[in-house]
């Protein structure tokens, strides 16, 4: 008896639970970092942020960080396995489920090379202030760029989530001789957007609500040209 488990289409069926599985830990954190977290921490004395940022930070950040890592990985596994069940990356599937993997790849970035190495000295200078050593002048400013970047990343995650539930779901017609088209446009989309997050400012990305609206919006502008350009 052949267990379907270890058939092609059973293997691409485990990476995807595991990049489920995964995905809910890391974009759970980012949530939490975003939604919960943030406001907790504006509203407490210096001590009591001091210990978060020296007790709770790692911890979270690193469920966090390897939960970014591991929905990466699997879900580049899934994508090579996809071809024995039937799926291409060339079809409409291809084209929907790739929009959706270059917002995932652009916040995977985010998170370790942006997020996790700005962290790392905010949390480093906690430790040292509760040493009695002078306070690094620089936190405030990466502190500042990584709420950015992450509030970037929570904006991002909405329309990542939309793709990549469209690309077995949603019936859009696409013309895929236009995918080259379409994947120079969005680069361009999502690229002005990174860019913003690694130099500009928040903007509408200042409060919870607006991250929300703005990804929300994100998803219709991306749709809508796919509809129209596809």
């Amino acid at each position: 008896m052949e267990l379907a488990i270890l058939t092609y289409p059973g293997i691409h069926f485990i990476l995807k639970w595991l990049h489920f599985f995964f995905g809910v830990m890391w974009i759970g954190h980012l949530y939490y970092f975003n939604f919960t977290q943030g406001a907790f921490m504006a509203a407490v004395d210096a001590a009591t942020k001091s210990q978060a940022q020296q007790k709770l930070f790692p911890v979270a950040l690193y469920w966090f960080r390897w939960g970014a890592m591991w929905t990466f990985v699997s879900g580049v596994l899934m994508l090579y396995t996809a071809s024995y069940t039937g799926f291409a990356i060339t079809s409409d599937w291809g084209v929907k489920i790739l929009t959706g993997s270059l917002l995932g790849t652009i916040m995977f970035l985010n998170v370790w090379f942006v997020i996790w190495p700005k962290q790392k000295v905010i949390i480093a200078n906690a430790e040292n202030v509760a040493k009695g050593q002078a306070a690094n002048p620089a936190v405030p400013a990466l502190a500042g760029q990584a709420l950015l970047a992450s509030r970037t990343n929570t904006m991002f995650s909405i329309p990542m989530l939309f793709f990549m539930g469209a690309a077995p779901h949603l019936p859009i017609q696409i013309d895929v001789t236009k995918a080259g088209v379409w994947y120079v446009l969005i680069f361009v989309l999502f690229g002005v957007l990174e860019l913003n997050a690694l130099k500009g400012k928040l903007g509408p990305l200042t409060t919870v609500k607006g991250v929300i609206t703005s990804g929300f919006v994100l998803t219709a502008i991306t749709y809508f040209l796919m509809e129209t350009i596809l």
